[in-house]
């Protein structure tokens, strides 16, 4: 394939044409699998850092699942939910303290050395343990992984881990570095780190600062005449209202991640030649919560955070910045998950009056401007609807006297400033549930975690009885006593409100009808693609 060039000036525009150079063939509309060709996919924004052992978000997944990959991947058919990848199987002992994996042969590293064991080892107790935004929980108590042969790991625990949460974890943080490419140097100052080296279907080719990134083929991949696509190239539409655009001028071929703005669903799935998908995110629910740093004395006071919680009207949010498309929230488990939800929480309805009266009983009465005191609000810029909430809970919170500043930054500002910095009163934030309370949810609220950890608890929120809930339930066996653990932790959470959890969502795709194999895993745009392929 020729390269991938584009103009700045077009990007910055939004109409990310493609050069008469690497112009895309005249779409045809039969849905026969064809070997090479180039898939363009919208993304609107840049991870600083692209190594998913050290940052599991979907941001980074987005693009370096295709690249990095897991032990194993989720499925909507396999046994668990899971689908094998790196490794071949995997089983726990009744004691909570061992998991052996079983690791596929014949798998090459992107620079021709071999795949084993000690790339396992390494990048289990190297990064996901002591580095990983989420395994840094969730692998606490590895002690040791054993290397018995070259494809067995044996992972070994201080203190009993539930096979389950292991289990859950494998599709998000499972991430395989090579150790040969890391064991030099620091390892958070790695240059593969933002061109990363991995066994996937695709090879990191080539990044040019606001306009795209390029993955090739990697013709030695292990699975069977895979991966069909000679290339993938994310193309960098930081204005999301340019995707609709650009699909229907066939100069991109998937947006996915709800980049196709709501507002446009309609329209464009009436346009010939495009297709609205809304599968593929099963197991990605996000979570739109308030973010709160508790070290402001004013929202260290639970009426003020009850008040505030009191002035979101969530039903309006649902209809009117998701339009339709979201739920509203109880907690910080949604709904969908029929394990670990409950509703028997205490939940703050849309009453203006009351958050009113919590304010005064908290001391902080209304000045002669009506205003009772002025915070900083950051929304997260990664999504329409973050940005959107953003104003909207800047106006709920002038209804109550409370004067809010927008501060609107880009991605690594945004992460710098509140997860880095402390730099916010509060900021809006998209978690993703991901099957387990212990993945990455209970890091949001428990206390002790290192400044820098981005999607975790920077509020500087303490609290001792939920952080020896939280210990618990990581070290209980039994599914029934663990679950049950979980959902006393959300009762706890709603009650004292380190964070207000206000809607749930998940997320659609539109692609050329072209493109075909989308949506096939419950988190396949965050998977390798293999098999996924432009029609002849």
């Amino acid at each position: 394939m020729s390269a991938f060039t584009i103009s700045r000036r077009t990007v910055l525009a939004g109409s990310a044409a493609l050069l008469a150079s690497t112009a895309m063939p005249v779409i045809g509309r039969a849905q026969t699998p064809k070997r090479g060709g180039r898939l363009v996919v919208a993304a609107d924004s840049e991870p600083r850092n692209l190594n998913p052992a050290i940052v599991a978000s979907n941001g980074v997944f987005f693009i370096s699942s295709k690249v990095v990959e897991t032990l194993a991947e989720a499925s909507f058919d396999g046994k668990d939910g899971l689908q094998p990848r790196l490794a071949l199987s995997w089983e726990g002992t009744a004691d909570g303290l061992s998991v052996t994996f079983k690791l596929r042969d014949g798998v090459k590293w992107h620079d021709g050395k071999p795949f084993t064991s000690a790339d396992v080892a390494f990048s289990a107790l190297q990064l996901w343990k002591p580095l990983q935004n989420l395994g840094r929980t969730v692998f606490k108590d590895l002690s040791a992984v054993d290397t018995p042969d070259e494809l067995t790991a044996v992972f070994k625990f201080a203190k009993p881990t539930p096979f389950q949460l292991i289990r859950n974890a494998l599709p998000a943080l499972s991430s395989v570095v090579p150790k040969h490419v890391y064991e030099n140097g620091k390892i958070e100052e790695n240059p593969a780190n933002n061109a990363p080296v991995g066994t996937g279907p695709y090879k990191f080719a080539e990044y040019k600062a606001g306009q795209y990134y390029r993955l090739a083929k990697n013709a030695d991949y292990w699975g069977k005449d895979e991966p069909y696509l000679d290339e993938i190239v994310y193309q960098v539409l930081p204005d999301r209202t340019s995707a609709a655009a650009a699909l229907e001028a066939e100069e991109i071929q998937l947006a996915a991640f709800s980049a196709v703005p709501l507002a446009d669903l309609d329209r464009i799935s009436k346009v010939p030649g495009l297709k609205v998908i809304t599968k593929g995110y099963e197991g990605l629910t996000y979570q739109l919560v308030v973010e709160i740093n508790h070290r402001r004395k004013e929202l260290a006071d639970l009426k003020v955070r009850q008040a505030i919680a009191h002035a979101i009207d969530k039903d309006f949010v649902v209809k009117t910045i998701f339009l339709g498309y979201a739920a509203t929230a109880t907690g910080p488990v949604p709904k969908n998950d029929p394990q670990f939800y409950t509703a028997d929480v205490p939940t703050y309805a849309f009453d203006v009056a009351k958050a009113n009266a919590l304010l005064d009983e908290a001391g902080y009465k209304k000045g002669p401007d009506g205003n009772r005191f002025s915070l900083k609000l950051l929304p997260a810029p990664y999504f329409n609807e973050t940005k959107q909430f953003g104003d909207y809970l800047r106006q709920a919170l002038a209804a109550v006297g409370i004067d809010a500043e927008l501060v609107n930054n880009d991605s690594p500002a945004h992460i710098k400033a509140v997860y880095t910095d402390h730099a916010f009163d509060l900021a809006v934030g998209p978690p993703v549930f991901r099957g387990d309370p212990a993945i990455s949810t209970t890091i949001l609220v428990q206390s002790g975690i290192p400044d820098g950890v981005p999607f975790s608890n920077q509020g500087g929120y303490k609290n001792a009885d939920l952080d020896a809930l939280i210990a618990k339930a990581s070290e209980t066996l039994d599914t029934t006593a663990r679950t049950d653990l979980y959902k006393e932790f959300q009762k706890k959470v709603a009650a004292d409100l380190p964070l207000i959890n206000v809607a749930e969502w998940s997320f659609i795709s539109v692609a050329r009808d072209t493109v075909g194999n989308i949506a096939n895993n419950p988190r396949w745009a965050v998977s390798n693609w293999a098999d996924t392929y432009l029609a002849g």
